[in-house]
């Protein structure tokens, strides 16, 4: 994998298929398997974070360009004040990042994967998210979030916890769609949780899934206030 930093705040990289399957990933796993896919990337920031000493704090933009033999992909941390609240804009792009693989290769995905097998949306881009992690020294304290936090914001997150080292982590992505209402989102969670750079991978890695999906939905049902 070859690592370039950009700035402080962005780095890229480029990483082949042949690097991608002797990580013991299938290329296909890449465009089809979304857990797969998490896993390879996380298990990439590990490692540039090892090399470049670019931890994960907070929220991130990822945007992905399909090459004929690989993948090359710019990772830029979103800066968030103490409070949690203010997000700066991320200078150098002109538009927001996204995750996007170009026509031309797509037409080379499609020869090698076969037509019928591979469809990309057709206004060019996959999807675009930002990932947070926070962090709870107590379960109560997520309770008592899942109860105070806006029930139309929770069709804009997708949500897991895990349990690790004594604490509860919970896992939150924001989807592109929804970017307007991200201040909002989490400050609310910031209230009760703190930020954390532990990434999804060493959560999956080490730690213990508690709730697969909809957190707030499912404490909601089993604890009341």
């Amino acid at each position: 994998m070859e690592i370039e930093r950009i700035n402080e705040n962005t780095v890229k990289f480029y990483i082949s298929y042949v690097d991608i399957e002797d990580r013991g990933f299938e290329k296909e796993e890449i465009w089809y398997d979304r857990e797969r896919s998490e896993q390879l990337f996380w298990q990439m920031m590990d490692e540039i974070n090892y090399k470049e000493d670019f931890s994960i704090e907070g929220p991130l933009w990822i945007q992905v360009q399909a090459l004929e033999k690989g993948l090359e992909v710019i990772v830029t941390r979103a800066q968030i004040s103490k409070d949690g609240i203010s997000i700066d804009s991320i200078d150098g792009f002109d538009d927001a990042l996204d995750l996007a693989i170009h026509e031309d290769a797509k037409q080379m995905l499609e020869e090698k994967l076969g037509e019928d097998t591979f469809d990309l949306p057709e206004d060019d881009y996959m999807d675009e998210m930002m990932w947070v992690t926070a962090r709870f020294e107590d379960l109560e304290h997520i309770i008592q979030l899942s109860h105070q936090f806006l029930h139309e914001y929770e069709s804009m997150c997708r949500t897991r916890l895990y349990h690790y080292d004594d604490e509860y982590y919970l896992y939150i992505e924001i989807h592109s769609d929804w970017m307007e209402y991200e201040e909002d989102i989490l400050s609310q969670i910031f209230e009760y949780g703190v930020e954390t750079n532990t990434t999804q991978h060493i959560l999956q890695e080490y730690g213990k899934l508690v709730i697969e999906e909809d957190v707030f939905a499912t404490l909601r049902k089993y604890f009341d206030l």
